[in-house]
């Protein structure tokens, strides 16, 4: 394989440090049969439980610092709406230079840092609280600087998988992270409610602290180290021009542009439609709370059946045909989600939120994969990083975009406008070169070169 010869040939007059490096490589180049990555492969086992703990860990924060805001701060809408902004804000104010700051520095480095920045960042509220000194202000300060560590922190990780796990099980790599993620954030959403309701939610964000703390002993466990780059490649460049860089990359390109395109318009309609979902439910189905809570979680269930079926149906079909399958047939089934109503109604709802939900996390996994194989390791950070800026920026504007709907037109022509765009989104796809080819492609250099 070429990625073996190139690091027997580099370790061969290297130094001590990078001919350890450039064996990893090696290892990492050797795929494994021994069975599943969880039961083989330690340093991913951790990566895989330190992910799931911070995705976790988010989940129940997001519902625990609003509640905090209304209950003990006595905060009002636009306040706790704002508290979501600016959990948000920092992919819009760092996501492009993030990219940059992780390609220069080593990946699982800057992981460590960010899970103790947003360990050390949700300590301070329970501190507060008991020191009475609890403010608005404070809640701000912390879901903006925790913001800004998971924008490190999913970057970095995001670009360090393809150096701990080897080319042949990166899928199955991916789609255990994104099916852990799904059920984190769906067992989160369920507890969060029940450990404000138990400790209240200023303690209860000090016990969810473990969840980041386990995440942040995880990743320190981690033996494997990333090769050094060559001394060439180390040479310092303004971090503009490598923003840049990994901008041009990402809007040119014929086969990375149409993904970040369709990420950011399906993240628009997506947040348009929940933005506006429990309000809709208890309008048209009349459910309580709990009910709500429950319906939503069963419909996000199709996340996890996604990132369990990504791999087979993209090995049985191709990978292009699969993105299209997943990201366009699929979510034509949110249109079912207007029809909701109660009684049997909630079927509609419950099958077009599984198809959309397994849609989307299929095509994620499908997604990082590619990207991981397509974008050279150098600009993989800038890349990652790029495309969450491009597509986590759509999140509070969709959310506006649903309130403004919903207000002027009423809650169910919003929701028909809202479910519609999710499938119109995927268009962006079918006139992309996806449509003209069974598999995705594996190699930037020979596809640019090809062009």
């Amino acid at each position: 394989m070429k990625t073996t010869t190139t690091a027997t040939v580099t370790a061969s007059t290297a130094t001590a440090e990078e001919a350890t490096a450039a064996e990893q490589a090696v290892r990492l180049a050797e795929p494994s049969r021994r069975g599943g990555l969880l039961r083989r492969h330690r340093d991913f086992r951790l990566l895989f439980t330190g992910e799931v703990a911070g995705k976790y860990g988010s989940s129940v924060t997001g519902l625990a610092l609003p509640l905090a805001a209304l209950t003990v701060l006595h905060a009002g809408a636009f306040q706790v709406s704002a508290l979501t902004a600016a959990t948000w804000a920092p992919w819009l104010l760092f996501g492009l230079p993030a990219g940059a700051w992780v390609d220069r520095l080593r990946r699982r480095t800057v992981m460590l840092v960010a899970a103790a920045v947003q360990l050390l960042c949700y300590l301070t509220v329970p501190l507060a609280a008991a020191l009475h000194l609890l403010s608005y202000l404070q809640l701000l300060a912390v879901a903006l600087c925790a913001g800004t560590g998971a924008v490190f922190f999913q970057t970095a990780y995001t670009a360090y998988l393809p150096s701990l796990v080897a080319e042949p099980d990166r899928a199955e790599g991916n789609a255990k992270l994104q099916g852990s993620a799904s059920a984190a954030q769906i067992v989160g959403l369920g507890s969060g409610g029940v450990l404000a309701q138990a400790f209240g939610p200023v303690n209860s964000l000090l016990a969810n602290t473990v969840t980041f703390l386990v995440s942040l002993v995880c990743t320190g466990a981690i033996r494997q180290r990333e090769p050094l780059r060559a001394a060439a490649d180390r040479r310092r460049r303004t971090l503009l021009s490598e923003v840049g860089e990994g901008l041009r990359l990402v809007t040119r390109d014929p086969w990375l542009r149409p993904f970040i395109l369709h990420g950011s318009l399906c993240n628009l309609a997506l947040t348009a439609y929940q933005s506006i979902l429990v309000v809709f439910l208890l309008d048209r189905a009349h459910l309580g709370q709990g009910a709500i809570g429950t319906l939503i979680g069963a419909a996000s269930l199709g996340g996890i059946l996604g990132a369990a079926l990504a791999r087979r149906v993209g090995a049985a079909i191709g990978t292009a045909r699969a993105m299209l399958l997943f990201l366009l047939g699929l979510p034509t089934l949110a249109l079912l989600i207007p029809l909701t109503s109660g009684g049997a109604g909630l079927l509609c709802f419950l099958l077009g939120g599984l198809a959309v939900s397994g849609g989307v996390v299929a095509g994620n996994v499908l997604r990082a994969t590619f990207t991981q194989r397509y974008t050279p390791a150098e600009l993989l950070g800038r890349i990652s990083a790029t495309g969450a800026f491009l597509n986590y920026g759509t999140i509070p504007l969709g959310a506006l975009l649903g309130g403004s709907l919903a207000t002027g037109l009423g809650l169910l022509p919003a929701m028909w406008l809202a479910t519609g765009a999710v499938p119109l989104a995927a268009l962006v796809l079918w006139f992309s070169p996806l449509r003209h080819h069974r598999d995705l492609p594996t190699d930037l250099v020979m596809q640019s070169a090809a062009g």
